[in-house]
């Protein structure tokens, strides 16, 4: 049997697409159902009463944790030994809704605009965007003041937007007995 050489560079090429394809980290799909009793893991707002803001961090123990926005999921992401996580958990994914087509979105991946005039349920906010035209055509329309990626965020810009609306802690205990 004689083999064609076309079918080597055939199969070789297939493996290769086969490598790549699985070498890609593969993202489960958000939580879409929240149940109405569900409550912001840092402030202990329900979230279900804010859809259009609702954020998630996904564990690689599934463990989900719920936020009213991209301010305290990250106040949560960068400080969960805070709110009664052990250690620093594995962060697997993180989802975000883009604030115009209301569709979740990879976080890591996102643009958010910061100082505009549009505010989230706590407040000042990060807002979310899939792709980097259109927040700067939110930054334009409304006044905002940069766009960040997600590993721009910093712990000290979240706790600049977080003055003013900060809880105690003993009260977020109370809430959630």
């Amino acid at each position: 049997m004689r083999f064609d050489r076309s079918w080597y560079g055939c199969i070789v090429g297939f493996v290769f697409a086969v490598i790549v394809l699985c070498a890609q980290p593969v993202l489960a799909e958000p939580t879409d159902h929240i149940d109405n009793g569900e409550r912001c893991a840092v402030c202990g707002m329900f979230v279900a009463k804010y859809p259009n803001w609702v954020t998630q961090l996904q564990y690689s123990d599934g463990a989900v944790k719920f936020f009213d926005g991209v301010k305290d999921m990250m106040v949560h992401y960068f400080d969960p030994a805070s709110f009664g996580m052990h250690g620093h958990p594995d962060v697997k994914e993180v989802w975000v809704k883009d604030y115009y087509t209301l569709k979740w979105i990879d976080g890591r991946d996102a643009y958010f605009v910061v100082g505009s005039d549009v505010n989230g349920p706590m407040g000042h906010e990060f807002i979310p965007f899939e792709s980097k035209e259109a927040a700067e055509s939110f930054k334009k329309d409304h006044q905002g003041k940069e766009i960040l990626r997600f590993g721009d965020i910093s712990t000290e810009k979240v706790e600049s937007m977080r003055m003013g609306h900060k809880m105690k802690k003993h009260k977020m205990d109370h809430m959630t007995k």
